[in-house]
């Protein structure tokens, strides 16, 4: 019986539309070009730093990330606020916990990340980091951390997210459950690939859980 929901970031609670298009002037390559190449990363299994690379060959996001604070530092710049937040993710998350789920965020994000979505008062009961767990999905520690943190075992635990590489799979090989999200470029085209039938559940929207699992 699933008794925890653990959630993704990027996609998943994040529409990253906003963030891509500041990265796309901050290049000075058209917005469009630059959602493009993006998708175009997802499509062939790609890092997404090779869409970085692509439009500024030698491109090293540190430094870049250094200017840019060093230029505006006050705008969002590379980051996300509550205005990021997918509409539906609210309504779901009140509603799989007044029905008695334990519900996490733990994602791939920086060490900002986890400021910005505590702010944001989400319903959840823990919010975790691979910066602050010093470890990445896929890597199985990553899955043994949302183990840890949830306190449960791990075939109780549904893990929500994007991507079937970084999300559904190894969450799948951990011993837990998965449900994969069709949204954001990684969601869509993930979906359509054979793979995708190994997940408990393929869903449109967060709220659709409500509904999937009773």
């Amino acid at each position: 019986m699933i008794r925890a929901l653990v959630f993704d970031v990027g996609e998943t609670l994040i529409d990253e539309t906003r963030i891509w298009t500041r990265w796309a002037d901050r290049l000075g390559v058209p917005r469009g070009t630059f959602v493009g190449l993006i998708g175009g990363m997802a499509a062939l299994d790609r890092p997404l730093r090779d869409a970085f690379e692509l439009v500024r060959p030698g491109f090293e996001l540190g430094a870049e990330i250094a200017a840019w604070h060093a230029d505006d530092p006050d705008g969002l710049r590379e980051n996300f606020d509550e205005d990021d937040l997918y509409p539906d993710v609210r309504p779901a998350l009140v509603a799989l916990r007044d029905a008695g789920y334990q519900l996490i965020v733990a994602g791939n994000q920086p060490p900002q990340a986890y400021d910005a979505l505590t702010a944001m008062n989400l319903p959840v009961d823990g919010v975790h980091t691979s910066a602050g767990w010093r470890v990445e999905k896929p890597e199985p520690e990553f899955f043994a951390k949302v183990a840890e943190v949830a306190g449960r075992a791990p075939e109780e635990i549904l893990y929500v997210g994007d991507r079937l590489d970084n999300d559904v799979l190894p969450a799948m090989r951990a011993g837990m459950r998965a449900a994969l999200l069709r949204r954001g470029p990684w969601g869509f085209l993930h979906a359509a690939r054979p793979e995708a039938e190994r997940a408990d559940l393929v869903v449109d929207r967060l709220t659709d859980l409500v509904t999937r699992l009773g």
